[in-house]
């Protein structure tokens, strides 16, 4: 399990209230309609923001998060990954969500994810589009670096580029096929993801020549970007301020 249902973002020192949003309805490729969350930043920069939710899919943490995103100054869309198998409506809190996490098809999310960066594009006409994504939102973001999305920049919380259960391919040995820049955010003591894979990743991607930041938080769990964590707030403040140097870099 990642982030609890009911937790609420860190305190990342945000210097201005978060920026109301909205759930929309998006259509993937294959004509399949799913919930999103919306946010328009108030003064937009020109980069857009997709985020990519852990394993629970689209519920209210991740929606804070889309509006801290806004209210930086980055138009920002949540995707939810079950509007195939779960349909588009909110959930109550204690939902079975592991059957439809198996039911996932990474070239399904691949098209997801491209509804939402087409939205940011034509709606709000972004320059840059960036993905963000945590535990397996962020081994779903690292991945959309290589699905010829024509990204900026690829954010992972906590999410893996080895093999994820029997879904994902590690995609450490495609490092040079890496088509953006690319921050990964790791906890050392994550039991989840060993740090020697982080490690493995951090060095491909240096071999590679691909601009990147793989940074870890020696001691910190896995989920750490919590406000349930309260040890680990000067971990988040640092990831947030990490992202947002990346972001507008």
């Amino acid at each position: 399990m990642c982030v609890p249902a009911d937790a609420e973002l860190p305190d990342i020192g945000l210097p201005f209230a978060l920026t109301s949003g909205r759930r929309v309805t998006l259509t993937s490729a294959d004509g399949a309609r799913f919930a999103a969350y919306r946010a328009d930043a108030p003064d937009a920069t020109g980069t857009g923001i997709v985020v990519l939710p852990d394993v629970r899919g689209l519920f209210g943490f991740y929606e804070r998060l889309t509006e801290a995103f806004a209210a930086s100054g980055y138009d920002a869309v949540c995707i939810d990954y079950f509007g195939r198998t779960a349909g588009r409506e909110p959930r109550v809190a204690d939902w079975d969500f592991w059957p439809h996490v198996e039911a996932v098809q990474p070239d399904r999310l691949r098209d997801d994810v491209g509804a939402a960066v087409s939205l940011l594009r034509s709606d709000r006409q972004v320059a840059r589009v960036m993905t963000v994504g945590f535990c397996m939102g962020g081994a779903f973001s690292l991945r959309q670096a290589l699905a010829g999305h024509a990204l900026a920049g690829t954010v992972s919380f906590y999410g893996t580029a080895a093999v994820w259960k029997d879904k994902l391919e590690s995609i450490i040995e495609r490092a040079d096929e890496f088509e953006c820049k690319v921050l990964g955010l790791y906890g050392g003591a994550d039991g989840s993801i060993p740090v020697e894979d982080v490690a493995r990743f951090d060095q491909a991607l240096t071999e590679a020549g691909v601009d990147h930041n793989v940074h870890v938080y020696p001691d910190a769990p896995h989920s750490f970007f919590d406000r349930s964590y309260a040890a680990w707030a000067d971990e988040c403040r640092d990831a947030w301020r990490r992202v947002m140097e990346f972001v507008a870099s």
